[in-house]
């Protein structure tokens, strides 16, 4: 995750406002004081049918709360077909603009045409990475395959209960992320932006530091247009390096899973933490896609881990929802 930028501040005329002192949003959302509160969270449904599996198990048999969907994705009818099935289940959308896999391709719902700095030409995909979108595309074509992206969820049958971003290609830019939260303000959705203490999300990317002030102020905005706001972000699953030793067996991988999730639970402070991961449940085609397979497993075997269920109410941690966070916005604006 990279600046939001100046621009995106200034074009909505905030001003600085520190929240050093400010109870979290956690508390404002009527928490309680000094609780961890924390939305387990699913990346990646519909990216394959081993990601859906993965879903599928971590918030069913497991301890996620919540998932999001990568609209553009072959396997998306899968999942939303499943989702009618189990609608108490908080399902967002997982805002794509890349396609990083070099087997595996897909392209934005909006179309060549339309937004044509959003597509590689040499493959008809979008680009594999940030910096080429971030090169190629303008922010009126991100607005539109954001928006493409929100009204094939509904054609399906779906209101989103959050939006997120794919790779974090959305706060690659500032007029990426005008669009973004624009597009969350304008639907009611809400938005996963970190707008408070920020203590993982500044550990695991200490530049982040000197851009403490403009996520304040997109926090606070964000709060007066009546939608909730994380204190924080925990996203380091995905750069975990497994030990050889973990990678031997399930049973293996599963002890490192448990002892790496504790202590990720252990690293979150007081307030609303987002924790990303990537469960999925691998196929002998998921190779043929990425080599991240053992790394997403882990992953699903730490949603899974009894052990992690009972550290997280041995230690009095909340489990919340994108939902649960709106509901309660809502009533605070009433």
């Amino acid at each position: 995750m990279r600046s939001f930028g100046w621009i995106v501040l200034l074009a909505l005329g905030l001003t600085a406002e520190g929240q050093s002192t400010q109870p979290t949003f956690a508390e404002r959302l009527g928490f309680p004081k000094g609780s961890k509160v924390v939305i387990l969270h699913v990346d990646d449904a519909g990216m394959s049918y081993d990601a859906n599996l993965g879903a599928m198990r971590a918030l069913t048999e497991g301890v996620a709360s919540s998932v999001s969907v990568m609209m553009p994705c072959p396997w998306v009818p899968q999942f939303m077909n499943w989702l009618k099935e189990n609608p108490k289940i908080d399902a967002g959308l997982h805002l794509t603009l890349t396609s990083e896999w070099k087997q595996y391709k897909w392209g934005p719902l909006s179309g060549y045409p339309s937004v044509p700095g959003l597509v590689d030409t040499s493959s008809g995909a979008m680009y594999a990475s940030v910096p080429e979108v971030v090169q190629h595309a303008k922010p009126e074509e991100v607005g539109m395959e954001i928006s493409a992206q929100i009204l094939r969820a509904r054609q399906m049958g779906w209101e989103p209960t959050h939006l997120d971003s794919h790779m974090g290609t959305l706060f690659a830019h500032p007029g990426f992320t005008m669009q973004y939260v624009q597009a969350g303000i304008r639907e009611r959705i809400p938005v996963m932006v970190p707008g408070g203490h920020n203590t993982n999300l500044i550990e695991d990317d200490p530049s982040l530091a000197k851009r403490k002030a403009e996520t304040d102020q997109l926090g606070t905005m964000l709060w007066n247009a009546g939608l909730p706001v994380l204190d924080d972000l925990h996203n380091k699953s995905y750069g975990w390096k497994i030990p050889a030793e973990a990678l031997k067996s399930d049973k293996a991988l599963a002890a490192y899973a448990t002892k790496q999730y504790i202590q990720a639970l252990e690293e979150c402070k007081p307030g609303l933490t987002m924790m990303i991961m990537h469960c999925t449940q691998p196929t002998e085609v998921f190779e043929q896609i990425s080599d991240s397979g053992p790394r997403r497993k882990a992953d699903l075997f730490g949603m899974l881990s009894p052990q992690v269920k009972k550290y997280i109410r041995d230690n009095g941690i909340i489990l919340t929802t994108w939902r649960e966070l709106m509901e309660r916005r809502k009533q605070l604006s009433k």
